[in-house]
């Protein structure tokens, strides 16, 4: 994100400090083997769907029988998870593919440690305005998120689309040029969480928006304009957590049940058209 967080997302970091008190009731140093008997808890912060409904679906079915017991906190923007798991108000979190979590890493020095992927949430543009991609004229006001390892995943799907070419890995709207943007299109940067609202302006030609917020807003990839292949795709979600958790046995647990049969089977009944597909 290139903008500074919310009021909304610094009163989620406010509540977790104080709700989570570390993020576990028993702290991890102290869990040697989890116990059915005596399940022990796990806090995870994750975006409300797909994440939050598929951890939902592992604390109900599955948790309990392994001995741990999630509490799920639901956060809307991008920010706010991984600053929380960095400063402890969090054990763990999901909702982050590798292109984020590394400029995370990078640019804020976050001490993390990430699992395998999980699902994909593909990418995809969507219009009030036009029926078909190629029905967007020269000039068009194309609304795109402003974090820029989302921001070049965007553009890629323009490409495809035929709207934009040559997109390399460090293209953004700021450097794109007029040989990469012959169709001139105007770009307008947003947060991601907002760019539904985006897509009801009425200036606006043309939004693309994450996978997380298409499934929250009720739409569906079946609808879009425009959509990210899964083939090869590099945005799958995973788990992450603090380098210092690496052996906690809560969270290795939880990182076996997100790629156990029946999470996949959940994910495939949960989303059958495509809007998640499973990634292990």
């Amino acid at each position: 994100m290139r903008k500074s967080l919310t009021l909304l997302a610094t009163g989620i970091v406010t509540a977790l400090a104080l709700t989570a008190c570390g993020g576990s009731s028993t702290p991890s140093a102290q869990v040697k083997a989890l116990d059915p008997a005596n399940p022990v808890t796990l806090s995870v912060g994750a975006s409300p769907v797909p994440q939050a409904k598929i951890l939902e679906f592992i604390n109900q079915d599955l948790a309990p029988k392994a001995g741990l017991k999630l509490d799920i906190k639901e956060i809307e923007d991008y920010q706010t998870p991984n600053t929380a798991l960095s400063d402890g108000s969090l054990d763990t979190n999901y909702y982050q593919h590798l292109p984020w979590y590394e400029d995370q890493v990078k640019t804020k020095g976050y001490k993390f440690g990430h699992g395998a992927g999980v699902h994909i949430e593909p990418y995809a543009a969507f219009s009030e305005k036009v029926k078909d991609i190629q029905d967007i004229q020269d000039g068009a006001k194309v609304a795109i998120t402003n974090d820029p390892s989302n921001q070049v995943r965007a553009l890629k799907v323009l490409q495809v689309a035929g709207l934009v070419k040559d997109i390399k890995e460090d293209t953004s709207v700021l450097t794109i040029t007029d040989e990469q943007n012959p169709k001139k299109l105007k770009f307008s940067e947003n947060q991601p969480e907002l760019l539904i609202n985006d897509l009801k302006d009425p200036s606006v030609d043309l939004a693309l928006i994450n996978g997380n917020f298409i499934l929250k807003a009720g739409l569906s990839t079946q609808n879009a304009l425009a959509v990210e292949s899964v083939e090869n795709n590099p945005y799958a979600n995973f788990l992450a957590w603090r380098e210092d958790s690496k052996d906690d046995v809560r969270i290795k647990k939880l990182e076996e049940l997100l790629h156990s049969p029946e999470v996949k089977a959940f994910i495939e009944k949960e989303w059958p058209n495509g809007d998640v597909t499973v990634a292990f």
